[in-house]
């Protein structure tokens, strides 16, 4: 991919990848597959709430293995309302990291180790080797590392995505790529996504009503904001999207 995709409009419908048979053919793997007996799973998020958007489900499959988690939040994403009274960086950024705390309850993953790097929301392409650094000091041979996907079309997010890559590269652990916006630019069968490379992991009943249950405690993320009349920043209508009964990674 030469260009970064935009994110604008309603973008691809939860209808239009439903009805696309392209994502059942996907290799399905389990979550102890994924994550097999004694290994560790590392989640980076660019910002509180990409690690429900990107795996909710299968975090909550995983905290009842149970498997050890790490989740690192690269940034407290406190600059998704700019010019906002309602929500002034510092208060956001406590905000966000209050509903990730309670969204992992909800995945019943409240026992996971998070850590929070608190580098600039939206400059994380400016601080990604001090990303990568830090994540290399934290990611051993046995980690199974998930993060968003390095062509996922947001700025933060590919840049986290480039840092892991480059980190699990060094220390020779197993990178999965998240995608989230994704769903919103692409298209089913789109040449600019690696289907080849992708699996599904299906989520029963009791992951996907979690991950709606803990995608509800961003409220930050999914009210419009008053103070400037900006919309929400999860419009109700993408959210079917992460939402379906299975989630893909590109491994």
């Amino acid at each position: 991919m030469n260009a970064e995709p935009p994110i604008h409009g309603d973008g691809t419908s939860d209808a239009a990848w439903a009805a696309w048979d392209g994502l059942q053919q996907l290799p399905a793997l389990s979550p102890e597959a994924m994550v097999p007996p004694g290994h560790r799973v590392v989640i980076v998020a660019p910002h509180p709430d990409d690690e429900v958007l990107g795996c909710g489900g299968l975090l909550h499959a995983l905290a009842r293995l149970p498997r050890r988690v790490l989740l690192v939040a690269a940034s407290n994403g406190e600059a998704s309302h700019p010019r906002s009274s309602r929500y002034a960086p510092a208060e956001l950024a406590r905000t966000r990291v209050r509903e990730s705390a309670r969204a992992l309850s909800r995945l019943g993953a409240q026992g996971a180790e998070v850590l929070y790097f608190c580098l600039p929301d939206g400059q994380l392409a400016a601080h990604e080797q001090v990303l990568q650094a830090r994540l290399g000091e934290l990611i051993g041979p046995r980690d199974v590392v998930l993060c968003t996907w390095v062509h996922d079309g947001h700025p933060d997010h590919e840049a986290a995505g480039r840092a892991a890559q480059a980190a699990c590269r060094t220390r020779g652990a197993r990178l999965f790529g998240m995608p989230v916006w994704t769903w919103h630019w692409a298209t089913p069968g789109d040449a600019r996504v690696p289907w080849s490379s992708a699996v599904r992991v299906p989520l029963g009943s009791a992951a996907l009503a979690a991950k709606g249950q803990a995608l509800r405690e961003f409220r930050s993320q999914l009210e419009p904001d008053p103070s400037t009349g900006a919309a929400a920043i999860l419009p109700a209508a993408a959210l079917p999207r992460w939402l379906r009964a299975e989630e893909v990674f590109f491994s």
